[in-house]
């Protein structure tokens, strides 16, 4: 490799501090305050902690889990881990203890990096379904983790590693890495069925990050902030590996709870999100009387942001429409976990507002001839990991069959019309997309979350979460007294009133589409109770399952009387 080579994600991140050495690289949340290393001082701490990886017996190929939620020590991590020539097995911080546990096992890891005490706590209540032999690295001290084995801290792993031995390290692997090395293996969120682990190599990472950086003209004078977990491709490449490239500035938010005060603070020129958040803000602006004040709607961002990238799940139209009309636009773009991910994006000289924009440089796609969505390119993964056959069903002659449905019109912009494996057929053998349905309901600012059925019955229902505050002053309307949201959502009044905007949303779509009843819940879907994915799309059949009593009652006689219920 020569030093300038940008084939693996080593070298590009070597190349970055070759470049940018003396430059802030970012700004990093730490107890009370923040690290603000230089792209030299990261270099060090990620040297170290790749030699204390092959000290530990991490050869090339070795998987190394990592559970943690975002701050520097991942990104410190996940690049040793690779200068180590290992692959990177990032684990949702959110996951339960069996579910790390499941992962650990199926990926073969012999090494296990963690956050903290919280993570530790989950593997020590599982520890008769680990496997035997682990080793545990720790970002702080956890108590009790030498009960299942050996480990240390991070600290303890850097610790009285040389001059020549972390020289050593980072030239055996930029002189042996090829793009065709394994990076990472993510597992997906299951929306529709058992975590698969998706293999990705360096070419495939990083072919998508420049891909991606060319169509969104990214320069190291950007300012980025980050809160998606890193442990998702998306943030992982549209914000980390972007930054590396770009040499940019990355900031790590503190959390969901605090993002609106990081924002203020950071005032970030990128910001990538899903439309989840975007809703919120749109709706805490409404509420605030400020949603027609450019300024204000602007200032929300910190006002120095000139690109919204938003994925993760359909970007509706009615959003897109109102930050681009107040100055703040936000470009939809359209990408898998198995795709690394980005496919296609709108962008500040090619949008469309209700598509997913253009292809990016380095990649096909097609439409099939049932409506699927294919691609092929540099960004398709080699497959799912100890999976053959789903990984033969999933790429046949170079393409990837996404599993989405969708049309490129006549500008090369791809439009997403569906989920293959979420089109609800009725009794009637009418095809119902409920992405588009609930997107149009959630329109309604009484709606912050819908969930469509209709699967093999005669017309669909909805599960609706209503903004509790505007249901709150209707039921003052209605006369009702001061009542908890458990009774609130099932007075026959307020289900009616709901019921009516649920119709007065779904005016222009076709009468087999329209939601016939509907069920008011006390609690919106959520990442926790397993509703919502790490990126907030919705999994559909794990909210079926949870509800499924809630709509069964919904189709018992008589079918017009509208209903409520309390998971």
């Amino acid at each position: 490799m020569g030093p300038n080579d940008r084939s693996t994600l080593v070298s590009l991140f070597c190349d970055r501090v070759a470049c940018s050495g003396s430059r802030q690289a970012g700004s990093f949340p730490a107890g009370a305050g923040y690290l603000e290393p230089t792209w030299t001082e990261l270099s060090e701490q990620v040297r170290r902690t790749a030699a204390g990886l092959v000290r530990l017996g991490v050869q090339p190929g070795d998987r190394v889990v990592l559970v943690s939620e975002n701050r520097l020590e991942w990104i410190v991590a996940d690049l040793g881990i690779l200068m180590a020539g290992g692959v990177n097995v990032p684990i949702q911080a959110a996951l339960a203890g069996p579910q790390i546990a499941e992962q650990i096992r199926d990926c073969g890891a012999r090494l296990v990096m963690l956050s903290g005490p919280g993570q530790a706590a989950k593997l020590l209540a599982v520890r008769a379904e680990l496997p035997r032999g682990l080793e545990f690295v720790t970002f702080d001290p956890c108590a009790g983790l030498h009960a299942l084995g050996g480990a240390r801290t991070l600290a303890d792993l850097q610790a009285g590693v040389g001059a020549n031995e972390r020289e050593q390290v980072q030239a055996r692997r930029l002189a042996e890495g090829t793009a065709r090395d394994l990076a990472t293996i993510l597992y997906t969120s299951g929306t529709t069925g058992e975590p698969k682990g998706v293999m990705l190599t360096h070419g495939n990472l990083v072919s998508n990050t420049l891909a991606s950086m060319e169509t969104l003209f990214i320069s190291e004078d950007d300012v980025r902030l980050s809160w998606l977990p890193l442990s998702h491709i998306f943030a992982r490449t549209v914000d980390y590996y972007l930054w590396v490239a770009s040499g940019s500035r990355l900031c790590l938010a503190r959390g969901l709870d605090t993002l609106m005060e990081d924002l203020r603070r950071v005032r970030p020129t990128l910001f990538s999100t899903v439309p989840y958040f975007l809703d919120k803000v749109m709706r805490a602006l409404t509420a605030a009387g400020q949603a027609d004040d450019p300024a204000a709607v602007r200032e929300a961002f910190g006002g120095r942001l000139r690109v919204i990238v938003s994925g993760g799940a359909p970007l509706p139209d009615h959003l897109a429409e109102f930050f681009l009309s107040r100055g703040v636009p936000a470009y939809q773009g359209y990408g898998l976990t198995e795709s690394s991910p980005v496919i296609s994006t709108n962008t500040l000289s090619a949008n469309k507002i209700g598509t997913v924009g253009r292809p990016i440089p380095g990649v096909e796609v097609r439409i099939a001839e049932d409506g699927e969505i294919l691609t092929r390119g540099p960004h398709v993964m080699v497959g799912y990991w100890n999976k053959p056959e789903a990984t033969a069903a999933a790429i046949r002659d170079g393409w990837l069959y996404t599993g989405d449905i969708g049309e490129l019109d006549a500008d090369g912009y791809l439009r997403i019309t569906g989920r293959k494996k979420e089109i609800i057929v009725t009794a009637a053998g009418k095809k119902i997309a409920p992405v588009r349905i609930e997107a149009l309901l959630t329109e309604d600012p009484c709606i912050e979350q819908a969930v469509v059925y209709a699967e093999g019955r005669n017309y669909a229902v909805g599960l609706i979460v209503p903004n509790y505050k505007l249901l709150g002053e209707e039921a003052r309307r209605q006369g009702l007294p001061p009542l908890p949201v458990e009774e609130l959502v099932r007075e026959p009044g307020l289900v009616a009133f709901m019921q009516e905007r649920v119709t007065a949303a779904l005016g222009g779509v076709s009468k087999f589409e329209q939601v016939k009843r509907i069920a008011l819940l006390p609690a919106p879907f959520s990442v926790e109770a397993g509703e919502l994915t790490a990126t907030l799309k919705l999994r559909r059949a794990r909210i079926y399952e949870r509800y499924q009593d809630t709509l069964a009652a919904l189709y018992q006689e008589p079918a017009v009387s509208p209903v409520s219920a309390v998971a």
